[in-house]
């Protein structure tokens, strides 16, 4: 469990770093588009596992949730460095630009709810589990009731 810990914070320091990297690696919007709709995909399809559980939907399996809130809390800081500037379209409502401080704040928000997420489910305190993950769940709608085009 240790290592799979330093293996996701390497890789989280290595994606942080790399950053500016990858954004000028968006040669058309219609990439940016692509790469940031993707890591939110792989998010939502992790996070909505734990969400079964939760649910009562699926089985707990201490491993299988652990294993999908470290997905989730590393996938939540890929997608910020596709919304710069000239990346507008898709799914994205223009207050992401025009408002780019109250978006940051809204990632901001779900990263850390997402780290605490992660922590109670490395825990297996399922109790915990499902309290973070309400928690984490209502920063998602914030930001796409705000963001997110219908």
């Amino acid at each position: 469990m240790k290592l799979q810990k330093l293996v996701l914070a390497g890789t989280a320091t290595v994606l942080a770093i790399g950053a500016g990297v990858a954004f000028a690696q968006f040669q058309k919007p219609e990439d940016a588009i692509k790469y940031r709709q993707s890591a939110f995909t792989v998010m939502a399809n992790s996070f909505g596992k734990i969400g079964a559980v939760v649910k009562g939907e699926a089985p707990y399996n201490k491993d299988e949730v652990a294993k999908n809130a470290a997905i989730v809390a590393m996938m939540s800081t890929l997608p910020w460095q596709a919304f710069g500037p000239g990346t507008e379209g898709g799914k994205a409502q223009p207050a992401i630009w025009s408002d780019n401080s109250k978006f940051k704040a809204a990632g901001d928000k779900m990263q850390l709810a997402v780290v605490d997420l992660n922590k109670a489910a490395q825990s297996g305190d399922l109790e915990s589990i499902k309290k973070a993950f309400g928690a984490a769940g209502a920063t998602c709608k914030g930001c796409h009731d705000d963001f997110k085009k219908k």
